[in-house]
């Protein structure tokens, strides 16, 4: 009789204890999802992953006397609009291009007062090359600019951060570079773009070299003719798609031959006069 009358009281202490976790359980609220941290915005692009096969053509260092009004002449028969960077000094030196190149659909942006390599310099150094441009670019077509491009590409991660934040540009480099700079001859220079350009691509020449201008005519025909459509860099970004995950490749095993030989080397070449 005892036994059962322990038992008894045993199996109703785990029955109660039990009940109670299940209440405590039920009572509890339930825990709230972090939320997601936001992304943060993009500031430089290289190139845009598109939709579609749009490309922004730009040209940098002018406006140049000579050679940007041909360059004019020619986008306007394409009815093509490009993205001009463009040098301060130029710029106080014949703002009736820079005019014409906005009144035109032209996008103008900014690629400081003199070329310097603003990764050299000091902050209030980068902050008046800009904003003298800044001015400079206003006084000339009445509308600052949004995007800038750094002369020869050359920028800290920092000092996109601050320049971003401060003058509100959107840092612009390219992935499509025919080293016009080097004057290979304009069939060279054609080529190049013609091999090298992407939908989505920023193109990289300069509207001051004359082999430049004179590659453009079978360049734009070219690029017609692949069936790419031209976008200033703004109406570029806009267009911008979400890049789908990357996966990561599957290790594969080391052979014999693979063991201990040299890691693959890559190397940028960037334009001295980008």
């Amino acid at each position: 009789m005892l036994v059962s009358r322990l038992w008894l009281f045993s199996a109703f202490t785990l029955f109660a204890v039990a009940l109670l976790r299940a209440q405590d359980t039920a009572s509890s609220p339930p825990e709230r999802a972090k939320p997601a941290t936001p992304a943060e915005p993009r500031i430089t692009f290289s190139s845009v992953n598109v939709d579609g096969p749009y490309i922004a053509m730009t040209f940098d260092d002018g406006p140049s006397a000579k050679l940007t009004p041909k360059l004019l002449d020619l986008l306007a028969a394409h009815h093509i609009k490009v993205t001009f960077f463009v040098i301060g000094e130029n710029v106080v030196q014949y703002p009736e291009l820079l005019r014409r190149a906005a009144r035109e659909g032209h996008e103008i942006g900014n690629h400081s007062w003199s070329h310097p390599y603003l990764a050299k310099m000091s902050d209030e150094g980068v902050r008046q090359q800009l904003q003298k441009t800044d001015d400079a670019i206003k006084n000339a077509t009445g509308a600052r600019p949004m995007l800038m491009r750094p002369p020869y590409g050359s920028l800290t991660a920092r000092q996109k951060k601050w320049i971003h934040d401060e003058f509100g540009y959107q840092i612009i480099l390219w992935d499509v570079d025919p080293l016009d700079w080097k004057r290979p001859g304009p069939t060279v220079v054609c080529n190049r773009i013609v091999k090298e350009t992407r939908p989505g691509s920023i193109v990289l020449s300069h509207d001051i070299h004359p082999g430049t201008i004179e590659a453009m005519p079978s360049t734009l025909d070219q690029l017609e003719a692949k069936g790419f459509k031209f976008v200033t860099v703004s109406e570029l970004i806009r267009m911008a798609r979400p890049e789908a995950p990357k996966t990561a490749p599957k290790e594969r095993a080391a052979t014999p031959a693979a063991i201990g030989s040299p890691a693959p080397t890559s190397t940028i070449t960037a334009s001295p006069n980008g």
